[in-house]
């Protein structure tokens, strides 16, 4: 097929590459339109194979302000290994730092001059179960009011040591952001003040945003029928 658009005054295909396009890595691949594999499949999509992908590392220069923040990041004391990767995807940057650096970095994000990301945005909690050795993944957002400049940090952590430090002791609104990502997650912030669940019960069992939760759900009469909990219906893998 040519390169060529129909219309001249379009980019053609190689001009339509990103700048800071990145390989892709899998770390997933899933089979039919709801996880059913096998012959018992009545869904009509048993052949249906997607692959869950995420962008992979960038290679400086990143482009703008991108490359002085990360250059500045990494000579903080201490933090010279700490950036695992760097992946500028979507005009937006976010450093995968090694959870034993966390704290570290971020006090260093904070308090140098250069950076001074001085709000805290939120932590949101991210569950992979095909992220083979770091299924649970804690992604931080900072904005720098001082230069106007917003970043993410991602840190991983594997099922079996859920451990990932709290950043309270840095920036004192992330207590209740963790707690959230504590009870719908399960990832435990060491060093917390005051680590316990926000959105269910002190007893609740489990981690309800977790893909391996189990669907649950509450049994509905209909119309002289019984309809059972999902999780209960049967089951074609």
């Amino acid at each position: 097929m040519s390169d060529e658009t129909q219309d001249a005054s379009h980019e053609t295909r190689a001009e339509l590459q990103k700048s800071d396009a990145t390989e892709l890595e899998v770390i997933e691949v899933r089979e039919g339109a709801f996880g059913v594999h096998g012959t018992g499949d009545t869904s009509g999509f048993g052949g249906l194979r997607r692959p869950v992908v995420m962008p992979g590392a960038s290679q400086p220069p990143y482009g703008g302000w991108f490359d002085e923040v990360a250059e500045r990041l990494a000579s903080g004391e201490g933090l010279h290994d700490a950036i695992e990767k760097v992946v500028v995807h979507r005009g937006e940057i976010t450093f995968f730092i090694r959870r034993e650096s966390l704290l570290q970095a971020a006090w260093h994000l904070r308090d140098d001059a250069g950076l001074r990301f001085e709000l805290f945005s939120g932590v949101s909690g991210v569950h992979y179960p095909g992220d083979e050795g770091r299924e649970l993944h804690a992604v931080y957002h900072l904005l720098s009011m001082t230069h106007n400049r917003r970043i993410r940090l991602e840190v991983t952590a594997p099922e079996e040591d859920p451990t990932v430090p709290s950043v309270v002791a840095v920036y004192p609104t992330a207590d209740w952001h963790e707690r959230e990502v504590w009870d719908m997650f399960g990832i435990v912030f060491d060093g917390h003040p005051h680590l316990t669940r926000i959105l269910m019960p002190d007893d609740w069992p489990g981690h309800p945003q977790r893909k391996d939760y189990p669907l649950g759900g509450i049994d509905v009469e209909f119309k002289g029928g019984f309809i059972p909990a999902p999780d209960n219906r049967r089951s074609y893998s």
